[in-house]
């Protein structure tokens, strides 16, 4: 007997075939598994990605719509629309308004009233990579969908994710 016979005997005696498919079966399920793991938005953009500042133009609306500071972002997750072509309340040109939403409410800070801001990804295109906003103010689990912002949106539609808006649907009740 030559030793790679002695080394497959000896493999062969201490496995078995239903072992091996067992152990291919779970290698299996879970290498199909990967794509459902949750995935991060791409990190924090560099300088070029800077937006000069802005102004919505409106006193009761105040703020740069551009940085992540202004006050409809209070629960955004994502690249703000207004660094990419869009506004604070619609998508880029080539892209669309996922069906699905997440819901936040934020504070107006110029008449300091409560506003429901429903949260909507544009899908389509590319991420922007533009004006990265991750702020969690009254965010919820993900068994809590609506009031989520961890969870990629477009999945309603295109499935390609671009930037967020925040479009305020009205007055929060007290």
């Amino acid at each position: 007997m030559n030793a790679m016979e002695k080394v497959t005997r000896r493999i062969a005696r201490q496995s078995s075939r239903r072992g091996f498919l067992g152990k291919l079966g779970g290698l299996l399920v879970g290498a199909a598994a990967i794509p459902l793991l949750p995935v991060a938005r791409a990190s924090s953009a560099g300088p070029a990605s800077r937006v000069p500042a802005q102004s919505t133009g409106n006193p009761m609306d105040p703020g740069d719509p551009t940085t992540c500071d202004y006050w409809r972002y209070c629960g955004i997750d994502g690249y703000i629309c207004s660094c990419c072509g869009g506004t604070q309340n619609q998508c880029p040109p080539g892209t669309e308004m996922s069906p699905m939403t997440w819901v936040g409410t934020c504070r107006n800070p110029a008449d300091g009233k409560n506003y429901v801001i429903s949260y909507n990804d544009c899908c389509g295109k590319s991420g922007c990579g533009r004006c990265l906003c991750n702020r969690n103010e009254d965010d919820k689990p993900v068994y809590r969908p609506p009031a989520n912002n961890d969870i990629n949106w477009c999945m309603g539609g295109s499935n390609v994710y671009n930037c967020s808006t925040a479009v305020i649907l009205g007055l929060a009740d007290a």
